[in-house]
């Protein structure tokens, strides 16, 4: 008997572990967040974002063996207690403009949780979470619908979102 795989969906998690002296300010890319939420503008350039985006597209490269370019980035602000709606960051009606992959990174998260949601066959409705926390990336496959629960009480979450191309 043979087995050949026909498709596969995986789930890329892990913190952002950069060399000494590179560290991501997180501080930088959340003020960055905010401006860009408080104006209604794109997200701006900024040397973090970029260094930031650099280690993700370099580690997936080198690790995963995933050659990736940038699609879009956006960064999203969660008040205390706020569960967002179901996210989708592909377009159904033109799927070969869309992205590939959906990465979210915990710039200031605490007491925060992911759902992604998937299909195994023909078992619908599938579900798994994860938490994110402070520093944390989460990348999985864009045709996947994910929701934001952001538990705690007190403090806004800021979470970077840049999408993907497999090249």
């Amino acid at each position: 008997m043979q087995k050949k795989v026909l498709s596969e969906q995986a789930l890329y998690y892990g913190n952002v572990k950069m060399p000494e002296h590179w560290e991501i300010d997180r501080n930088d890319l959340a003020h960055h967040i905010l401006h860009s939420n408080l104006t209604n503008k794109k997200l701006q350039f900024s040397k973090t974002l970029s260094k930031l985006n650099t280690y993700l597209i370099d580690f997936n490269n080198l690790e995963n063996k995933i050659a990736l370019v940038n699609k879009n980035a956006f960064g999203n602000i969660y008040n205390p207690n706020e569960i967002s709606s179901p996210l989708l960051n592909i377009d159904p009606i033109d799927l070969k403009n869309s992205p590939d992959f959906t990465m979210l990174y915990g710039v200031k998260v605490k007491d925060c949780f992911v759902r992604i949601y998937y299909e195994n066959n023909r078992h619908k409705g599938n579900s798994w979470d994860i938490e994110l926390t402070d520093n944390k990336f989460i990348m999985f496959p864009s045709i996947n619908m994910y929701v934001i629960f952001n538990n705690q009480k007190e403090n806004l979450n800021f979470i970077q979102t840049i999408t993907y191309e497999h090249i």
